[in-house]
C-alpha cells in the first residue's frame, strides 16, 4: 500500500530532514482504514478508535486537561494556603499593637515585646535596643553608637535572615538562634538610634527575600508608645 512505501522511504531519510504536513495529513486521509488497523502504532501515538470507527485523541486531551487541571489546583491551594498565612498573621499583628499600647512604661514595653514575639507569633524572643552614652531603659539592650548600622547596614530599615553580628542582641538564648528579623527604630529628642529585634530558632524563620510590612509596622508603633516617657 502507499502507506507503507511511503513509510519505507521516510525511513530512508535523514533524522534531521523535515516532512511537510500537509503531505502527511494527505497520507494518512488517503490511507485511514490501514491505519484504523495498525492498532499498536495508534497506541504509540496515545490515539484509539471509538466505537464510530473515528481516530480519537482522547487519552492525550485527557491527560492534557488533567495535567491542566492538577496545576490548577495546586496553584490555587498554594494561594489559599498563602492567603490564611498572610491573614492569621495580620490579625495577630494587629492584636500585638494593642499589647503594646498597653505598656506603662518602657521596661514594660520591652517585656511586652518579648511576651508577644513567643506567644503571639512563636519565635524564641523579642529585643528592643538603643545607642547612646546615656543609660538604656531597664530590659532594653545597650548599643554604642554606630553600632545599628553595624547590625543592619548603613541607611537601611531592615534586616531579615541570618544575623550572626545581632546574637548580642538575645542574651543567653544569643547562641541559639538560627535567623533574625532587625528593624531601625528612631525616638526622642535628640534622636536616639534603636532597633528592635526578633529572633527564632528556626534558620528559615526569617530569609532575605522575605517581606517586612509586618514587622516594620510594629518598629513604628515602638518607636511611638517609646516617646511617651522621656529618654533616660
Amino acid at each position: 500500500m502507499a502507506l507503507r512505501a511511503s513509510t519505507s522511504d521516510a525511513s530512508e531519510h535523514s533524522p534531521s530532514q523535515s516532512f511537510d504536513p500537509d503531505e502527511l495529513r494527505s497520507l494518512f486521509r488517503s490511507n485511514a482504514e490501514w491505519l484504523k488497523g495498525e492498532a499498536e502504532l495508534l497506541t504509540e501515538l496515545g490515539l484509539r478508535e471509538d466505537v464510530a470507527n473515528v481516530v480519537d485523541f482522547g487519552p492525550i486531551a485527557l491527560s492534557r486537561v488533567s495535567e491542566a487541571h492538577q496545576r490548577e489546583s495546586s496553584e490555587r491551594r498554594r494561594l489559599e494556603a498563602v492567603a490564611r498565612a498572610n491573614f492569621a498573621a495580620q490579625a495577630q499583628t494587629h492584636a500585638a499593637v494593642i499589647d503594646l499600647l498597653e505598656a506603662e512604661s518602657l521596661a514594660d514595653l520591652a517585656s511586652r515585646l518579648d511576651e508577644l514575639s513567643r506567644t503571639r507569633f512563636g519565635l524564641a524572643t523579642g529585643a528592643i535596643a538603643v545607642e547612646g552614652d546615656a543609660a538604656a531603659p531597664k530590659g532594653w539592650v545597650p548599643l554604642v553608637e554606630g553600632q545599628v548600622d553595624a547590625l543592619i547596614g548603613s541607611h537601611k530599615l531592615s534586616k531579615l535572615g541570618r544575623c550572626p553580628t545581632a546574637v548580642g542582641l538575645f542574651g543567653s538564648l544569643g547562641p541559639e538562634i538560627g535567623s533574625a528579623a532587625l528593624l531601625r527604630l528612631q525616638m526622642w529628642k535628640p534622636a536616639r538610634q534603636g532597633v528592635i529585634a526578633f529572633g527564632a530558632l528556626d534558620p528559615l524563620a526569617f530569609s532575605e527575600d522575605m517581606g517586612a510590612e509586618l514587622v516594620m509596622f510594629l518598629a513604628r508603633v515602638v518607636e511611638r508608645t517609646a516617646e511617651r516617657w522621656p529618654s533616660p
